[in-house]
């Protein structure tokens, strides 16, 4: 690997000979295949991990319970619990949000990841986040705010908010959040081992560009942390610049404190290169990972929980008063007519041609986020109207939400299950009742089909299929589900 030569000269003045030797090191070995297991989903999660890891196949990930490091990287489009949301492909550095939340939040809050395509740091959020939390999931760029939605509604969390907003716009709506993520756009220094095009993309001036619009950023939201909340700074470089330096002016300029967070010596995370304050970096080849800086940073101020200012709108909101955001004006549609179909206190509203669940208690904050935000997914969305019908959509398949017994179902097996997921044809097993079908794959729901008797329509999203026609020789099944369960059945 042939690094810009302005990147060695300062990265070794920084790190040091021997750290230097070491990240040298580490940017020639392979990089670690690591998921995180969706435990909402996987039932009987920690059984299923120990018997990937007691087979060979995987090791644990320390800093992230639900994380597990793979022992080879599968193919990971060709296994149908991946689209159902059962894992997700995360570097494990990165999955360190978890053990910070554990550390910080033990009440219900709101929160906003504020760059989080394609969903790591937001799905590894959800997982952690107290009961009674809503997270906010925004992305500034609209196609990677797309894949955003897309994994967001995979992991299947109905307390979830997708957005598609820049920083300054979050300031204009008036939300206030107990905890905000920002894993700011940087250099990209951190991913010279799994991305080549980062080395070539680098320079000193684009290093200065990222610094400056990182403060940007972070200033532009700061008006949205509550007072005594908590912002979570992190970039996937190693310069300082971008890291100590922007954290230190942060605490500074902006008027806040930084908070440590314990860790363990064995899991060789590294300190601060220029000062004592506590921030953790992750660097390849002497943490398992890729490159990742973390800071912890508080808002002075005295601490009034951003879920009690603003659900106090609850009892103030009346469904004849809400506000409208032009076309997307929510009218309330005959609730009975799909109310069976989730299990939980939704309130069942029309958006556009789309019908939507939202948890009630979270109605007063949804509006105020339509109103001033570009919304792409909340809660949960039942379906679409096209004509006089309505077609259930896959968000509602695949929510922690749906009702098992609202449809009827038909668990296919591997091929059929690829075939669903390249939006092809299938053909259901006779006697299948004709209407709408939630198709299952190992007993986990991956979507709808239409039944029309000759034939079942399907009714995956066209910009989620698989696009190749490659097919594996034998079954992906990288959570050893099919295994794990034959097993179990045996005991």
């Amino acid at each position: 690997m042939i690094l810009p030569e302005e990147f060695e000269e300062y990265t070794h003045k920084l790190m040091g000979n021997e750290l230097y030797a070491t990240l040298k090191k580490g940017l020639t070995e392979e990089t670690p295949a690591s998921i995180r297991i969706n435990p909402f989903k996987a039932d009987q999660y920690n059984d299923i991990k120990k018997h990937i890891i007691d087979s060979g196949r995987g090791d644990n990930l320390l800093w992230c319970p639900e994380g597990l490091y793979l022992s080879e990287r599968p193919n990971f489009t060709f296994d149908p619990l991946f689209h159902a949301g059962l894992y997700y492909v995360q570097e494990a550095s990165s999955m360190f949000v978890c053990h910070i939340l554990q550390q910080l939040v033990s009440h219900p809050v709101l929160m906003l990841d504020l760059c989080a395509a394609p969903g790591g740091k937001s799905t590894a959020s959800r997982t952690v986040l107290p009961e009674g939390s809503l997270l906010f999931s925004n992305e500034p760029m609209k196609l990677r705010a797309s894949i955003l939605s897309e994994n967001m509604q995979k992991f299947g969390h109905p307390d979830v908010v997708v957005t598609n907003n820049y920083p300054k716009e979050y300031r204009k709506s008036g939300l206030k959040f107990d905890v905000i993520l920002a894993d700011v756009p940087c250099s990209g220094e951190g991913m010279f081992r799994k991305d080549r095009t980062a080395i070539e993309e680098w320079s000193v001036q684009n290093v200065e560009k990222c610094r400056q619009l990182q403060r940007s950023i972070v200033e532009d939201v700061w008006p949205c942390l509550i007072d005594g909340g908590y912002l979570i700074y992190s970039t996937c470089t190693f310069n300082a610049h971008e890291d100590e330096e922007n954290v230190n002016w942060i605490a500074d300029h902006l008027g806040a404190d930084f908070v440590e967070i314990e860790t363990n010596e064995e899991w060789n995370i590294t300190g601060s290169l220029i000062d004592k304050k506590p921030v953790y970096r992750f660097v390849p080849g002497k943490t398992k990972g890729e490159g990742l800086f973390v800071a912890v940073l508080r808002k002075r101020g005295e601490y009034v929980g951003a879920l009690d200012l603003q659900c106090d709108k609850v009892a103030k909101t009346s469904k004849k008063h809400r506000r409208s955001n032009g076309n997307s004006k929510f009218e309330e549609p005959v609730k009975s007519i799909y109310s069976h179909w989730l299990n939980g206190d939704f309130s069942i509203l029309q958006r556009q041609d789309k019908i939507v669940a939202i948890p009630s208690l979270w109605l007063p904050i949804y509006e105020q986020a339509v109103k001033y935000l570009h919304v792409l997914h909340m809660g949960v969305t039942i379906g679409v109207h096209k004509g006089k019908n309505l077609i259930p959509d896959t968000s509602l398949a695949l929510s922690l939400a749906v009702n098992s017994g609202a449809f009827p179902c038909v668990d296919v097996g591997y091929e059929t299950a690829i075939n669903y997921l390249r939006k092809e044809a299938i053909k259901l097993p006779e006697g299948t009742p004709s209407g709408f079908v939630k198709i299952t794959y190992l007993g986990y729901s991956i979507g709808f089909v239409k039944n029309i008797g000759n034939r079942a329509n399907n009714l995956y999203p066209q910009e989620w299929k698989i696009k190749t026609t490659y097919l594996s020789e034998k079954p992906v099944d990288v959570l050893q589900i099919r295994t794990y369960k034959t097993l179990k059945h045996e005991d």
